[in-house]
């Protein structure tokens, strides 16, 4: 018996086979790729925390044209084992676990648990050392103008002063707040210090800095993007919040 494909059952029908061969289909091709879709997202991570303690592909080359560029992915795993490996601790309070486990820690979650009062929040931190000289990497997560935006910031020896920043976003304006994670942008917090005096500040993206080539190291800001303001605005806010949370803990090894 011929079938009726005029028909609006006919239709809908066929919609509804169609949904579901190509949702089984999609789903299908994401369940065979997530293991992949993991490990990149895992080589990613590496060499934004590597870029921030000032590895990168000119690291690799010799080449100084390459300094704006990560290491290749594929050379990811061996160079962090190389200049991170094991020293990595997950931070809570003025205390500190060395576990590998802290590379695992999702800190977009942990900030969001940490709304309750009575849960114990979880800092990933991770201690690089270049030519014999430490540095301690801190992951951030913040809000620009349009989602999110997020980074890495080394620390030198002395933990004040700012060693390189690494940062990203996930929808902000080409040409503006998407120039947060541009050389011109990242470099200049290069020795800023976090401190004023013997206070915590974090570091302000201010508007009307005046200065351009950022010799002035010792203010606790940087120039703005202009036309980005509320990006640069939640840079601040990110780096300032973010880095606050294991002052404690810093503070705890100057004294021990």
């Amino acid at each position: 018996m011929a079938v009726n494909t005029e028909k609006n059952s006919y239709t809908i029908i066929f919609a509804v086979a169609m949904v579901l061969v190509v949702g089984t289909l999609l789903a299908g091709l994401f369940g065979s790729l997530s293991p992949n879709i993991i490990e990149n997202k895992k080589k990613e991570k590496k060499q934004n925390i590597l870029f921030a303690m000032g590895i990168n592909q000119a690291t690799i080359t010799g080449d100084a044209s390459d300094k704006g560029l990560p290491v290749e992915a594929a050379k990811a795993d061996e160079l962090f084992k190389k200049y991170v490996g094991s020293n990595q601790y997950i931070i809570e309070g003025d205390k500190a676990t060395k576990s590998t486990k802290a590379f695992d820690i999702d800190v977009k979650k942990e900030g969001q648990k940490a709304k309750d009062p009575n849960y114990t929040r979880r800092l990933p931190l991770y201690v690089g050392q270049v030519n014999g000289k430490k540095s301690y990497i801190v992951p951030l997560y913040g809000k620009g103008l349009w989602d999110a935006i997020w980074g890495y910031v080394s620390l030198e020896e002395d933990l004040k002063t700012v060693q390189g920043a690494f940062f990203d976003h996930k929808g902000e304006t080409p040409g503006l707040g998407a120039n947060i994670k541009e050389a011109f942008f990242y470099e200049d917090f290069k020795g800023e210090s976090i401190y004023s005096g013997n206070q915590y500040k974090g570091i302000e993206v201010a508007k009307g800095n005046n200065d351009p080539v950022n010799k002035r190291k010792n203010d606790n800001k940087v120039d703005a993007i202009a036309g980005a303001t509320i990006t640069g605005d939640g840079v601040t806010a990110m780096l300032k919040k973010d880095i606050k949370l294991y002052i404690p803990y810093f503070e705890n090894i100057k004294v021990n």
